[in-house]
């Protein structure tokens, strides 16, 4: 099950896909950088660097069984 986050340098991880200009990207590495901040590897070869400060939108594959009740 895909659900959408918001994610940010911190809190960003392998397997989130992003949508960048219509077409989708999904993270298969990652790498620190100075002043907390992350260089992402997609599977096709591209690479992005996330700052401290951006906040972006992903969807991110969970496991249904593994929500939290409401």
């Amino acid at each position: 099950m895909l659900v959408a986050v918001e994610i940010d340098a911190h809190s960003v991880r392998r397997g989130d896909q992003l949508m960048i200009g219509g077409q989708t990207f999904t993270i298969c590495d990652m790498t620190a950088l100075p002043r907390n901040a992350k260089r992402l590897h997609f599977t096709g070869g591209e690479t992005m660097t996330l700052t401290r400060t951006t906040t972006l939108w992903a969807a991110r594959r969970t496991d249904p069984r593994r929500l939290p009740r409401r």
